[in-house]
């Protein structure tokens, strides 16, 4: 199962994403749900950095992605972070969350 830890700050804006593992929906290479979770989540960082100038560190590996905005966060991203859990959400909504599971907390 993946899952996606997002960090809200006081403001209800997403500050922090943390995803590891795997959905387990189909075999390696094969898995729709992985690869949409992945194409959400490195479509996020890489329209974060080309339509913003907001400072972020950002960090993918097999089965882990780790993204922090390390300053103030524009409408822009916020827009973006939006977009991006809505996508997740839809995703938990269709497949189910024993393929992948939504943990919100705040910072």
């Amino acid at each position: 199962m993946v899952e996606a830890k997002l960090y809200y700050d006081s403001e209800g804006q997403v500050r922090k994403v943390e995803m590891n593992g795997h959905a387990g929906f189909d075999e390696y290479g094969r898995d729709i749900v992985c690869a949409a979770v992945s194409v959400l989540a490195l479509n996020f960082a890489n329209s974060v950095e080309e339509f913003t100038e907001d400072p972020f560190t950002a960090d993918q590996d097999s089965g882990v992605f780790h993204f922090s905005f390390t300053g103030e966060i524009s409408k822009e991203s916020a827009l973006l972070a939006r977009s991006f859990v809505l996508g997740l959400e839809s995703i938990e909504k269709q497949y189910g969350d024993e393929y992948i599971r939504i943990i919100d907390r705040e910072v």
